[in-house]
């Protein structure tokens, strides 16, 4: 199964797992659900899809790495006290609460979240003194004398035996413990994170090309290459920050992440040539409809895997204008909730700054408690950053007028959120003519019966942040190519059903 398919399986499991009865009470109670166990190549995503889950279900989130723990870590370290058993006194060893337990209720504590996932990753990694413990773990949910808290659900995560040695088989008695969920990596999967986390579009046009690139580990004279998911997404994000400081992007710095001396070496290549392409085309001027003639010509001449790249280019452009709408929504939609709670506040209180602080604090907590229990959203974070700014500039706004009542003071706060929602509304028109745009251009340059289209249309439907756009403002260009490749689809289906009939 690939990586898409096992989040949804251990989404369900764990909502399963999750489920009271009518009196309160887990209906498969702790030491009866088997924890899940994700079995999967290292750097295909386990850690990143616990992280999303958590953030879906608005639940805990505590991740370890078993490797890194001793059994005095792991149990909690012995002590001796005396007990009294038939009127005679026994020194007796006990044991501290274990670090891994403890830290479940540290986040109990600390973001009042009484649900959630105690994440345990590579456990089929762990020390020969810790093995026979974890055995104990998996059945009982004990470290120890101490056990998970209920409502808490144990995911645990190793990679197959060729790609650790450190790895330990584990036997019937333990398998028959877990509810194992194998994992395959698989590229176009990945690619809608990737367009989700804004993955640097050189990498996803060169794996459009080069699909068998995406993951690939192998054993040479030299020892050990590989290329992982994990690696890709980190060179992006170092890709960007090189790109914005100057910096080249070259061979060298590519094979730091993509450790195969032959990908690297195509990879770098290819992006030497999708600058060329980023240069050549002139994206902004197709985003604008301002295309000239020349860039046209050259667009309908290209070999196929030129209109890959240029469809990369011109995907991430739309896409980074469409996702700057969106965000900028949502944070439209968070300060008219600010400013409904302020209005409340500032009719009951003369003080309106400490109103406005308290307003700052909420966000601020959400983002502490959100980042504690691991399940804060890039997206949200950015929403709530924006309008702690927003607040502070409110805060400055008051103090330099000085209003005389409640009423003065929210007109000031209400003007500044007017100018901020036509910039808004300004914002999703230019978003709008620019999907428009992007079709106008595509139908004039490509075969509406070739493939072009049909990969814009199936980018744009995976798209998060496009979608969502799409259906608060619609798009006809989208609707009507869309159709046509529903009805494109179909007719394959119909064929492919055809064939399969024996007609003799």
């Amino acid at each position: 199964m690939n990586i898409k398919q096992a989040k949804d399986d251990i989404k369900n499991a764990v909502s399963a797992y999750l489920t009271k009865d009518k009196f309160g009470n887990y209906v498969i109670p702790l030491e009866k659900q088997r924890p899940v166990f994700l079995m999967g190549a290292p750097g295909i995503g386990k850690t990143a899809i616990m992280e999303q889950i958590a953030e879906e279900m608005k639940i805990g989130l505590v991740s370890y790495s078993m490797t890194h723990h001793t059994r005095q870590s792991a149990l909690g370290l012995p002590f001796i006290v005396t007990k009294s058993y038939g009127g005679e006194e026994y020194s007796v060893s006990e044991y501290t609460m274990s670090e891994i337990i403890a830290s479940v209720y540290e986040m109990i504590e600390a973001t009042d979240l009484s649900e959630g996932i105690l994440f345990l990753d590579e456990i089929n990694c762990v020390s020969e003194t810790l093995a026979p413990a974890m055995l104990q773990f998996l059945q009982y949910k004990t470290f120890g004398r101490h056990r998970v808290p209920a409502g808490w659900i144990v995911v645990t995560a190793g990679n197959p035996p060729e790609y650790n040695n450190s790895v330990r088989e584990f036997d019937i008695v333990t398998w028959d413990r877990l509810k194992r969920i194998d994992v395959d990596p698989v590229y176009d999967v990945w690619k809608e994170y990737a367009h989700s986390k804004g993955i640097h579009p050189a990498i996803t046009t060169y794996l459009d090309i080069k699909k068998d690139d995406f993951y690939k580990i192998e054993t040479t004279v030299d020892g050990k290459s590989f290329v992982t998911a994990r690696g890709w997404s980190d060179l992006s994000d170092m890709m960007k920050l090189y790109e914005q400081k100057g910096f080249p992007v070259n061979e060298q710095l590519v094979a730091q992440y993509l450790q195969n001396a032959k990908i690297a070496k195509s990879f770098a290549v290819y992006y030497d040539l999708f600058r060329k392409y980023q240069e050549d085309y002139q994206v902004d001027k197709i985003l604008d409809g301002k295309a000239d003639a020349s860039i046209k010509t050259r667009a309908r001449e290209a070999k196929f895997d030129e209109r890959l790249s240029l469809l990369g280019l011109i995907f991430d452009g739309l896409t980074e204008k469409i996702k700057e709408t969106v965000l900028s929504e949502d944070t439209t939609f968070e300060h008219m909730e600010c400013l409904k709670n302020l209005k409340m506040d500032f009719t009951a209180n003369t003080d309106f700054t400490s109103a406005v602080d308290s307003q700052i604090a909420l966000k601020e907590k959400e983002i502490a408690i959100g980042k504690k229990a691991s399940n804060l959203s890039s997206d949200r974070e950015y929403v709530l950053r924006s309008i702690i700014e927003i607040l502070e500039g409110a805060q400055k706004i008051i103090l330099e007028k000085s209003p005389k009542d409640a009423a003065e003071a929210f007109k000031l706060i209400k003007s500044d959120f007017d100018k901020r929602q036509k910039s808004v509304s300004k914002l999703a028109s230019a978003s709008s003519a620019v999907l428009s745009n992007v079709f106008n251009f595509c139908d004039e340059v490509f075969d509406k019966a070739g493939q072009e289209l049909l990969i814009l249309v199936t980018e744009i439907t995976n798209s998060k942040y496009a979608i969502q756009f799409i259906k608060k403002y619609g798009c006809a260009e989208y609707a009507e190519h869309n159709k046509e490749m529903l009805f494109y689809e179909r007719q394959n289906e119909i064929k492919q059903e055809i064939d399969k009939l024996d007609l003799d």
